[in-house]
């Protein structure tokens, strides 16, 4: 039996991502477990980028995923962009490093160089396979004697470097979030720590890496909790002591399917240009899979660090639920100052054909709008399509048109327009259309939804001050003049 229990003491854990595409949910929910676990611990977090896959890395992804990192608010200790006393944080810039951990393993027995052909290890795949037997590699080469290696080396046969695995022997992990998993080794087989082009593999340059630089918990996907007893017998084999290891559920979609775009699977960046807030995804992230203490879901960043630990965080997969987490964004949109919030919607308003509307209004108008369209948005993209019921002319359909020729409503509007004020303030706008009933003698039903029918076309809508305050009064008359007048 393998044990793993850690004896490391002074907490520090890593986000190592592939720089082959964007962050997305999985990835920064990983992330954010990890800068959790080392706030809430008062540990530390490091960034490393795994970029041993030469075709699909690039710069590109890696400046994208840093950029989605600090946007959601997650800051790291040591790594790619701040430094640090263990760098370089790139492996493919850990090359020597590594090759120093092989030649021990090839000095020590515990590797061999395999000359076998990818064409011969796809028929022995196949053969295997044919007879319902467990893929594994057949040992073919682990015991070729240094004259029967140096012939195939002077054939120019490049050979890979295959880590030798004990046949059955119990490898147990004592995972801290999955409890005891027991692996049997037959079922591994001897693996491949080097390709023949001289790049270290994941589970072997993984396991370099966290030792060098210190790391005492690996909290990652459940879809690694396969590597993780080939990572155990390296640690083993180089005589590393061995961190802790927690794996995190897997993220399933409200039909319980694998993630993928139709439940919302988009790159963080994307949510962000679709204006959602950092600490909202950030809040909706840290849901996924781990439970606060008590039944509040619209936590803030510091009360999140303050609850989160391992002990709470599930095994059962978690659900991704977009509807979820459009109403925390639009909970933490609401918690905005008008001042802020103001700010935050200019971008966004920008590319709205009414921006030149929104420019020349003054400071006090704005943060109406602002207020008027606070509680309708669930995104802050969605502004531009709110703001086109005060600017867009108004549409009405047959039965609208209907209603508005009625001579009974064509009076009402005039009433409103012989008593509307030539300047209106949010407050005095309120008042104005609560006394104006009466002032009409009429009952609300008869005044309210006609003028809102009058100035926007829909029955639906911001509250009536905040139509008259950004419209102005003058549109307003302008409006509702025009409609009598055709009427």
């Amino acid at each position: 039996m393998l044990p793993v229990r850690s004896r490391m003491k002074q907490i520090k854990v890593r986000f190592a991502p592939s720089p082959t595409g964007p962050l997305h949910i999985g990835g920064a929910r990983s992330a954010l477990f990890n800068y959790l676990f080392a706030r809430n611990q008062g540990g530390k977090m490091l960034l490393r980028i795994e970029d041993t896959d030469l075709e699909r890395s690039s710069l590109e992804y890696e400046r994208e995923i840093v950029e989605s990192l600090s946007w959601l608010g997650i800051d790291w200790d040591e790594g790619i962009d701040v430094g640090g006393d263990n760098g370089p944080y790139r492996q493919t810039e850990r090359l020597d490093t590594y090759q120093r951990y092989v030649d021990q393993l090839l000095r020590t027995g515990h590797a061999y160089h395999c000359f076998c052909t990818e064409e011969e290890l796809a028929r022995e795949r196949q053969a295997l396979l044919e007879k319902g037997e467990i893929v594994a590699y057949s040992g073919k080469c682990r015991d070729l004697n240094p004259e029967e290696r140096e012939r195939k080396l002077r054939q120019g046969f490049v050979p890979t470097v295959r880590f030798r695995v004990a046949p059955g022997e119990e490898i147990v992990v004592n995972d801290l979030v999955r409890g005891t998993v027991t692996f049997d080794s037959s079922e591994i087989g001897d693996f491949i720590i080097v390709k023949s082009d001289g790049i270290p593999t994941y589970n072997f340059a993984v396991v370099v890496d966290d030792h060098e630089m210190g790391i005492t918990h690996v909290i990652r996907a459940e879809e690694h909790l396969s590597n993780t007893p080939r990572q155990l017998l390296i640690y083993r084999a180089l005589g590393f002591e061995i961190p802790e290891f927690a794996h995190i559920s897997l993220i399933l979609g409200k039909d319980r399917q694998k993630m993928s775009k139709r439940h919302g699977a988009t790159s963080i960046i994307q949510y962000r240009e679709s204006g959602y807030l950092p600490e909202a995804v950030f809040n909706f992230l840290a849901l996924l899979g781990w439970s606060p203490e008590g039944e509040q879901e619209i936590l803030g960043r510091d009360e999140i660090i303050r609850q989160f630990s391992l002990s709470r965080v599930a095994k059962n997969p978690a659900v991704f639920d977009l509807d979820k987490l459009n109403w925390l964004n639009a909970q933490h949109i609401k918690r905005k100052s008008m001042t802020e919030l103001g700010e935050m919607l200019k971008p966004y308003l920008k590319n709205s054909p009414y921006w030149h509307n929104v420019e020349q209004m003054d400071r006090a108008t704005y943060e109406v709008l602002v207020e008027a369209v606070r509680e309708r948005i669930v995104c802050l993209v969605d502004v531009v399509k709110e703001v086109e019921t005060f600017f867009a002319p108004p549409q009405y359909d047959g039965d609208t048109i209907s209603r508005l020729e009625q001579p009974e409503v064509k009076g009402m509007l005039q009433g409103l327009l012989e008593h509307l004020p030539d300047r209106l303030d949010l407050e005095q706008a309120r008042s104005f259309m609560k006394g104006l009933p009466k002032a009409l003698q009429l009952p609300a039903k008869q005044v309210y939804m006609p003028i809102r029918l009058a100035l926007t076309g829909s029955p639906q809508g911001p509250e009536l001050p905040y139509l008259l305050v950004v419209m102005g009064v003058p549109e307003v008359r302008r409006r509702i003049a025009g409609l009598i007048g055709h009427r």
